[in-house]
Order: C-alpha cells, then sequence, then structure tokens
C-alpha cells in the first residue's frame, strides 16, 4: 500500500479522468488505507493518487529547479526579517516630578 505523508503534494485522478493538483491534509488511513486530501476534503485510495512531479522526497519544489527555488527562499527570509522589524516608536512616559505647583487663588 503506498502512504501519503501530511502536506505532501499530490495529483488526484477522479472518476472522470481529470487530474487534479492537490495535498495530503492528514496522511493515509492505516485501517481503511484512504488518504484524506484537499480537493473536496475527500478520502482517497492511494491508486488515485500519485506524488507530484515536482516533489523532491518528502518537499515539494514549486519552481523548475533547485537554484531558483533556493533563491526564493533566501528572498522570503529577508522580508519576513524586514517585516517583523518594529516599525513605530515606543513611547516613553515623561518623567514626573514630585513638585506640585500652586497657582495663585483667585479672588
Amino acid at each position: 500500500m503506498t502512504h501519503f505523508k501530511a502536506n505532501a503534494s499530490v495529483i488526484f485522478t477522479d472518476h472522470e479522468g481529470k487530474q487534479i493538483d492537490t495535498f495530503v491534509i492528514f496522511d493515509t488511513d492505516e485501517v481503511t488505507g484512504l488518504t484524506h486530501i484537499n480537493h473536496e476534503n475527500q478520502r482517497v485510495p492511494a491508486t488515485n493518487l500519485v506524488l507530484h512531479d515536482k516533489s523532491v522526497g518528502d518537499l515539494h519544489m514549486p519552481l523548475a529547479d533547485a537554484f531558483s527555488f533556493e533563491m526564493l527562499s533566501k528572498l522570503k527570509e529577508k522580508y519576513r526579517r524586514i517585516d517583523e522589524e518594529q516599525k513605530t516608536l515606543t513611547l516613553k512616559p515623561e518623567k514626573q516630578t514630585d513638585t506640585m505647583y500652586v497657582l495663585a487663588n483667585a479672588s
């Protein structure tokens, strides 16, 4: 039995022969042999699924080559760090003094 792990990118072939790119939500159930996929939240037999062509090991590589994938990863990390940086200044309260000014009494 073919066992698909959670988040694996797969190609689902429906009963009409249409192929649909989707991903595995959980994994393949050991008892029933059905795999829970994202497409219409279905549980389908592993015979209707094929690991996506762009999958390498357990990872899905959305780009044609590893170099492009690595460049995209570095750019994502760069902009993630920029987004995490604090954008506004934190205001500090003014230092309070214990001196109280007495104003002239109105007559």
